[in-house]
């Protein structure tokens, strides 16, 4: 993921003016409170210590509005991981809009979601090109990526992009995790203590929202 405030490109790298660097994930060695695992997720704050992203989300008005879209869909994507990957969405947003935070994502089938996700042509460590967005194209792509845009601390529009060869059996776990990503939680957790987490950096199997990830989307998008 990558970061540039301009408005801002939020992903795994955060780029500013004279600084950069990568914070993909954060290691601990056990399980975190509530507040500390919510600042890691939403600001890679270690545990006590400051954060090293910027705080971003959607606003209140959008994040009661938020349309989830496919874009684009490259000709030699499996067709059968077109299928699992529709599925996925749908059974992602029932997770998000269920999980009490202060959000409702819907599937849009018109052009320019908020939430765009394009299924890509591109393999595992390819480098993406052809979309048009200017944030995802030239950019490395695993299984899953994901692009937010953000001004100040107000997302704008996120992108979402999944390679020809995700393995069909982690699909639904990776839309999920990018789907909140998406939604201004985009760093991962690595720690034994965590395997039921959708932010397990090491692991794509957890398909719904419990426990503390539940509580950190709650936590980012709180009831008004």
């Amino acid at each position: 993921m990558i970061t540039i405030l301009r408005p801002a490109l939020l992903s795994c790298l955060l780029i500013l003016p004279t600084l950069s660097w990568a914070q993909e994930f954060v290691t601990v060695p056990r399980r975190l409170s509530d507040e500390a695992f919510y600042r890691l997720v939403a600001c890679a704050a270690p545990p006590g210590g400051e954060c090293r992203k910027p705080l971003i989300r959607w606003s209140d008005q959008r994040a009661v509005s938020l349309t989830v879209g496919v874009v684009q869909i490259d000709d030699h994507f499996p067709n059968y991981k077109l299928d699992l990957v529709e599925a996925a969405i749908d059974r992602a947003i029932a997770e998000i809009n269920a999980s009490g935070a202060y959000l409702v994502l819907e599937r849009s089938y018109e052009p320019d979601p908020d939430i765009a996700i394009y299924l890509l042509d591109t393999p595992q460590g390819g480098i993406i090109e052809g979309t048009g967005n200017r944030e995802l194209d030239g950019s490395e792509l695993a299984v899953g990526r994901v692009a937010i845009r953000s001004l100040g601390a107000d997302i704008q529009e996120a992108a979402i992009a999944l390679s020809r060869d995700i393995n069909r059996r982690e699909i639904s776990s990776v839309v999920l995790e990018e789907l909140v990503q998406a939604l201004g939680l985009a760093t991962d957790i690595q720690s034994p203590a965590y395997p039921d987490s959708i932010f397990n950096e090491n692991s794509n199997a957890v398909v719904w929202l419990r426990g503390q990830d539940a509580e950190a989307l709650r936590r980012h998008y709180p009831r008004l």
